[in-house]
């Protein structure tokens, strides 16, 4: 709280240019009632002097009025300056027009006239005090012409039992201008105290804001890492389980290298979803817009449940309604994630009945259309208190330590952030006990809406290719070891090497068909020992294939602009890695051909 000695603190340049800006400002806002109270005065005059007295007063008080607001406006541009003595002077002359009037009506010899003009003198201070409450000591200049009125009025009555009368009137006058000044100013001192409390909570909110920020940044760069680490070691996990699927098992065993897989795949794809959720929050998620063939995305989406649905003993059923293009232009991998999702939530939370999967399209213009994919499923339902809180991340409707169904509520987080960022959205609707429709909405620019040539089919196997010689170079043993093992059961030498430093220094000494290079290594990275290599030497036209725990484009294009031909991630995928190396006698210009390829092999 302000105390009330804080009125007689001095106050700095700064506030009394503040507080003359808070006058000026309360002084324009009510201009106009000027004009309200001259014609109420003239109206007062009327009772006690001649009207045409009563008229030229009030003619001459709106003129003086009309240019005291004109000096008033030009002031309210400059006023943050202080006030300065042009707008004393003009406020007041102008006040000393009104001033006229309690003197017409004391020497007007009415009965009512004398006590009137003590009324208009009051009112006259009042009101000046009223709107320069805030710089009592300009309202004391710009009223001293109700002073001089009142000294006139008093020496007229020397002599007379009335004056003692009016001079005792003035202290009463005072005490009441000095209350309503102090109370003022009271007040404003403690708007300024809280005005000055709420400036210090938004400087500590915005601290709070920041701190908080910060916090979530090193969050998501935390997941982001960790998550990216996480796929070397996944590589060598899932690598080894296809190694070792290819040799002669017991049933036991290849029951356990099931399991191995399923829960390497389950952790990959937990993965992928916190890199993307961070990718998401940090708003770095890229999105590659390249011609998509609406066949082959709906094989790509399909493909993988309708065996999980017949595995579970679901009906699948895949349609197409209205009016679907041919070609579009969007990115088949994110779109894929998406209804992927879905599909893969209708699969696990449906025991019987049947998946159904639309895709409908609706011709918007001749070179845009708009897509629902919709994945309807019989299980059993959602309740619609739980919808709202359907796409919250780490959310799931069933989030009891009995639950029957795993996962960390990150995949329709994603998804619905996803087709927002799409230009989409998803939206459910529910019924406990007969299922739940999902669709995802979003719209597309259209390139073709005739069914194109079929494209050629490229094979991931390749068969017949000579033994080649290759480079391996990784920093993980497991790595190294599984890549090796691989190239060995296809008759292909290998040559490995610990770093970029090693690499480049193999590739110095002898010729190689091919080079398989990792990105991130200790000593010298791969994209380093790349352009080295590519620099001159023996291995300068050589086929060099990148490989990265990174999915990220960007990454992908640092790699093909260091000098490599093709880029793979991890964990390997050994069929892409075979189609690579099928295309190896062909030179580089075979390997680079096939990128666009892989990445879509990759992708889906």
């Amino acid at each position: 709280m302000v105390e009330s000695d804080g009125v007689a603190k001095p106050m700095t340049a700064d506030q009394h240019a503040g507080d003359a800006a808070q006058a000026l400002t309360a002084i324009l806002q009510t201009q106009y009632l000027r004009y309200l109270i001259i014609a109420s005065w003239a109206l007062g005059l009327l009772g006690v002097v001649p009207w045409w007295q009563a008229m030229l007063w009030f003619g001459g008080t709106v003129g003086a009025g009309a240019v005291r607001g004109a000096f008033e406006r030009r002031m309210a541009e400059r006023v943050d300056g202080g006030w300065g003595f042009v707008f004393p002077t003009v406020a007041t002359v102008t006040t000393g027009a009104w001033a006229v009037a309690p003197l017409l009506a004391w020497f007007s010899g009415a009965p009512f006239g004398q006590p009137l003009a003590v009324a208009l003198v009051v009112s006259g201070y009042v009101l000046v005090f009223a709107q320069l409450r805030s710089s009592p000591r300009q309202a004391v200049i710009i009223s001293s012409p109700y002073g001089a009125a009142s000294i006139v009025m008093l020496l007229s009555l020397i002599g007379q039992p009335e004056f003692w009368s009016l001079l005792l009137v003035l202290p009463f006058t005072a005490a009441g201008l000095f209350v309503l000044v102090t109370m003022t100013m009271l007040r404003e001192e403690r708007i300024r105290a809280f005005q000055a409390h709420q400036a210090h909570l938004i400087e500590e909110l915005e601290s709070a804001r920041d701190k908080a920020n910060a916090a979530n940044d090193a969050k998501s760069n935390f997941l982001g890492v960790i998550s990216h680490e996480l796929r070397t070691p996944m590589n060598g996990v899932l690598g080894a389980a296809q190694l070792l699927s290819a040799t002669r098992l017991e049933t036991t065993q290849r029951e356990y290298l099931s399991i191995i897989r399923n829960s390497g795949d389950n952790l990959l794809s937990l993965l992928n979803d916190i890199l993307d959720m961070t990718k998401i929050e940090a708003g770095k998620m890229t999105f590659e817009i390249v011609d998509v063939v609406i066949e082959d995305l709906h094989k790509r989406i399909t493909g993988p449940f309708e065996a999980q649905a017949e595995a579970k003993g679901l009906g699948f059923v895949s349609t197409f309604e209205g009016e679907v293009p041919m070609v579009v232009r969007g990115d088949p991998l994110r779109v894929c994630q998406v209804v992927q999702n879905l599909l893969s939530n209708a699969v696990k939370f449906t025991d019987t009945g049947e998946i159904r999967y639309v895709v409908r399209g609706e011709r918007i213009s001749d070179q845009r259309a708009r897509f629902e994919f919709q994945v309807t499923d019989s299980g059993a339902g959602i309740a619609p208190a739980d919808l709202e809180r359907l796409f919250q991340p780490f959310t799931q409707v069933d989030a009891s330590s009995t639950r029957r169904f795993g996962g960390t509520g990150l995949g329709l987080t994603i998804s619905r952030r996803m087709a927002n960022i799409m230009g989409g959205d998803i939206t459910v609707t529910s019924r406990l006990g007969q299922g739940s429709a999902f669709t995802f909405a979003v719209e597309a620019e259209v390139v073709e809406w005739a069914r194109p040539a079929p494209a050629e089919e490229i094979h991931a196997e390749v068969e017949g290719v000579a033994s080649l010689r290759v480079l391996v170079v990784e920093d993980h043993p497991v790595n190294r070891m599984i890549l090796e093992a691989w190239m060995s059961s296809a008759a292909h030498v290998t040559v490995t090497a610990e770093n970029g430093e090693l690499a480049v220094k193999a590739a110095s000494e002898q010729p190689f068909d091919l080079i398989v290079m990792d990105v991130n290594m200790p000593v010298m990275d791969g994209l380093t020992a790349t352009r080295l290599i590519r620099e001159g030497g023996l291995n300068a036209d050589t086929p060099i294939v990148v490989l990265s725990a990174s999915a990220r484009s960007e990454d992908h294009e640092a790699g093909l602009q260091a000098g490599a031909d093709a880029y793979l991630n991890k964990p390997i995928d050994f069929a892409a890695l075979a189609n690579v190396i099928g295309r190896v006698p062909g030179g580089r210009e075979a390997v680079a051909g096939l990128s666009s390829a892989l990445a879509q092999s990759v992708a889906a």
